[in-house]
């Protein structure tokens, strides 16, 4: 099983917080989705021999394209590809962009899940984070599109600055208050070259807490395992049944391609990615090119890759897998970098595999770099 990523490149306005690749113009909307759409067609035979189980529509904002330019995107899949029969088809959304109509239109196309950015329930986090949406339609679009969408699942930021932990614990009780089953959440980072990164170097906004926002991780895992969620991922919460297909595949090390510009794509031996650039996307893909590049993961490159992904999930890392895949001399240096984590009772090992305790889980990228194997 695989999954196909389409990155749709545009957003209304600019999040100070936010790296990822987007423009703020629409001028070139419809010829981007053209492009999208060649895309696919060019690449149908690296998956010709899989078949996908997950389309998911990230950005940007995918929910500022129109309902019949996703079901455009989504019929040139099923054109192209062998489609699972019932896949998990991911559209990523923001509040502002689902009126009543919008989601009744999305349910009856083959869209059968919503990631929803809301962020915060509240206001003044809005604003400090230059939301397009306020609190009221974050409230509102989830009163409606939990009426036409089971599986619907929300982001939601901690770490904010002059965030209390009350405050923080009435996000999470409004988002439990709303029924959905999956909650992704993260800890506010500050990238360079960010509007954030500007304001903080200013003091304009005060300097983010790590320590604070440990304490907000360990609220927001026992607050949800209280109300049934499983912490299956670092940053992911879903009840029994509603884990993100999508995203577990990542961690899985299952195969995706990644369709648009800045879009990645795996195929277990080889990684590629595309340019991060509308415009010369744009140019190559009406000269039927492929604007990007590709690197072979060496053994070492693919040991570091399940090592970090491994160690984000409630999988772990099977030390079987290790020996098989990788040999004793990859399972040796484990066992030698991970032994004073689990005396420290950050890491232990249950039926051969390796895994984070519950208090080394905010720190599982940290731990991981340590297990990593130097070239």
């Amino acid at each position: 099983m695989s999954g196909i990523y389409l990155h749709i490149p545009f957003c209304k306005q600019a999040c100070h917080y936010c790296d990822f690749h987007f423009s703020t113009s629409l001028k070139k909307k419809d010829e981007m989705v053209l492009a999208l759409a060649k895309e696919i067609a060019l690449r149908k035979d690296e998956f010709k021999d899989e078949i996908v189980e997950t389309i998911y529509f990230g950005g940007g904002t995918p929910s500022i394209l129109q309902i019949s330019d996703l079901k455009f995107l989504i019929d040139e899949v099923y054109r192209n590809y062998n489609v699972a029969e019932n896949p998990e088809i991911t559209v990523e959304a923001n509040p502002d962009d689902l009126s009543e109509e919008r989601i009744i239109e999305l349910s009856n196309n083959r869209v059968n899940r919503l990631s929803i950015g809301i962020q915060s329930f509240f206001e003044e986090d809005l604003k400090l984070m230059h939301r397009a949406h306020n609190s009221v339609e974050a409230k509102k679009c989830l009163e409606i599109a939990t009426k036409y969408f089971e599986n619907i699942s929300i982001d939601l930021i901690y770490g904010m600055p002059n965030m209390s932990h009350e405050k923080w614990l009435k996000n999470i009780q409004i988002a439990l208050d709303y029924n959905v089953p999956h909650i992704s959440s993260y800890a506010l980072t500050v990238e360079p070259k960010t509007a954030l990164h500007s304001f903080i170097q200013k003091g304009i906004i005060p300097q983010l807490d790590d320590e604070v926002a440990q304490e907000h991780f360990h609220l927001l895992v026992d607050k949800l395992e209280e109300n049934g969620f499983i912490h299956y991922e670092l940053s992911n919460f879903g009840k029994e049944h509603f884990f993100s297909k999508n995203n577990s595949s990542y961690w899985l090390g299952k195969k995706y391609l990644g369709i648009g510009p800045s879009a990645h794509s795996y195929d277990g031996f080889s990684r590629s990615w595309n340019v991060s650039n509308n415009t010369i996307y744009l140019k190559a893909l009406a000269e039927n090119q492929l604007p990007s590049e590709s690197e072979t993961l060496t053994q070492t490159d693919r040991y570091n890759e399940y090592i970090m992904t491994g160690l984000r999930t409630i999988w772990g890392i099977s030390l079987d897998k290790i020996a098989t895949e990788f040999g004793k001399t990859y399972l040796d240096y484990l066992n030698q970098q991970a032994e004073k984590y689990i005396e420290d009772h950050l890491l232990f090992i249950d039926d051969n595999i390796l895994r984070t305790t519950k208090s080394g889980k905010f720190l599982s990228d940290g731990i991981a770099s340590d297990l990593f194997m130097l070239n």
